[in-house]
């Protein structure tokens, strides 16, 4: 049963006659696992580490498919998705984050991606995500973050943006840093 609903509401890589996939994202193991894993899959893929090589490579040949990591080392991968719309509005974009947020979310798809996908993700999620049939509802994740583990994401995002901060980060999260400080020894929940 599984098997026939991906029928209907997947395309298929053939369905597509230009089959351009671009990838950005600054970590550099994972760029290339996801590259070679999606040329297996029929993509011609070309990769970009920072906001300003994606940018450059998408004017010269704007892709049809897209996977963006919303943060890079020099920018937001939201401008790569506002500079791609601007030259190639039908392509397909998924966004990808560590950091799994709504308000990010809601952003992204405002600026045009099809789909938002929270880290750690394979070949397979995003070439679902890619292919989805625009008609067709998301499916919910396998195996989602628990409350707990997003909780435990969101204060170590704060902790990062506060410069590792404990001060500061307890402060903007309204808690006691006693607190922040127990939370922030622990290992990340499942």
């Amino acid at each position: 049963m599984r098997g026939l609903d991906k029928n209907i509401s997947q395309l298929n890589i053939s369905d597509f006659e230009d089959k351009s996939l671009l990838i950005v994202d600054d970590d550099d193991p994972f760029r290339s696992r996801l590259s070679r894993a999606m040329e297996k899959k029929g993509f011609i893929v070309k990769s970009a580490k920072t906001l300003g090589e994606s940018v450059q490579l998408l004017k010269q040949n704007p892709p049809t498919f897209a996977v963006i990591d919303l943060r890079l080392d020099d920018g937001s991968g939201l401008d790569v998705v506002k500079e791609l719309k601007k030259v190639k509005k039908d392509s397909r974009i998924v966004m990808l984050t560590g950091y799994g947020n709504l308000p990010t979310a809601v952003a992204a798809v405002k600026a045009g991606a099809i789909d938002y996908i929270a880290k750690p993700v394979d070949a397979d999620d995003v070439e679902s995500a890619l292919l989805a049939s625009p008609e067709s509802k998301a499916k919910p994740p396998e195996n989602p973050m628990s409350a707990d583990r997003v909780k435990w994401e969101h204060i170590h995002r704060v902790f990062e943006l506060c410069n590792r901060n404990v001060s500061e980060t307890a402060r903007r999260l309204k808690m006691h840093r006693r607190t922040l400080q127990r939370i922030l020894s622990k290992r990340s929940p499942k």
